[in-house]
């Protein structure tokens, strides 16, 4: 997912404050200085991606999937919501498409009313896919899956597992109403790591994130480093 800083929109703070996910109220002020710590953070963090090398991207893509082949084991039957790389987003296409041999019932986020969750529509290698909201590609055909696994894009997270997305609220909204059953991954680049990203109400800290580096932690951020780290 990704589009422009939504949350940042001038004009507009004390009406997002109340409506982003669930009417959640927040002082303005406080939320102002949020928005403008978070959209600082996020220039600095999309201008590391864009400098990434090829080999550094593949390195952390193969390195993350890697992990979650051992985080999810046997994943026949297993619905599983994943995300279209954009932006130097982690390309996870190549695991997606493994894990979809293997049984997995694969799902991509798509926007249906604008403010509101994401569904996930199924996705298998070599389907048709269409142009969404952004021009992000979804499944040409929808397909709605009901996941029991949801591995979100990450552009930072803190000690605490909270994520730093795109700023639309997209993933908020839709994680905010996920059964607690769901486990929810976050993957990112290793210098994703920021110290906290002032969480607000409708926050929600992902269970495991999964790192570039290979290294995993769980929203208590108990580190765990890959084999030979």
């Amino acid at each position: 997912m990704s589009h422009e800083d939504e949350d940042e929109t001038p004009g507009s703070t004390v009406c997002l404050a109340h409506m982003l996910v669930d009417g959640h109220v927040v002082d303005p002020q406080t939320w102002n200085d949020v928005s403008t710590f978070r959209k600082s953070e996020r220039k600095r963090l999309y201008v590391a991606r864009q400098n990434q090398s090829a080999d550094e991207r593949k390195s952390a893509s193969t390195a993350i999937s890697l992990r979650l082949d051992e985080i999810l084991g046997d994943v026949a039957g297993r619905r599983i919501a994943a995300f279209w790389p954009i932006r130097g987003e982690v390309n996870l296409h190549g695991w997606m498409a493994a894990a979809s041999d293997r049984g997995a019932q694969i799902g991509l986020p798509v926007v249906v009313e604008k403010n509101h969750p994401v569904e996930f529509h199924r996705w298998s290698p070599g389907c048709v896919m269409a142009k969404g909201i952004w021009h992000i590609p979804v499944p040409a055909e929808p397909d709605p899956v009901t996941p029991d696994v949801v591995i979100v894009p990450l552009l930072g997270v803190d000690e605490r597992g909270y994520r730093l997305g795109n700023g639309g609220g997209y993933y908020d909204r839709t994680l905010a109403r996920l059964d607690g059953e769901v486990l929810i991954i976050g993957v990112g680049q290793a210098f994703a790591r920021i110290k906290t990203i002032f969480p607000m109400p409708w926050d929600v800290p992902m269970h495991k994130v999964v790192l570039g580096d290979g290294t995993v932690s769980d929203h208590f951020f108990r580190l765990t480093k890959p084999p030979g780290g």
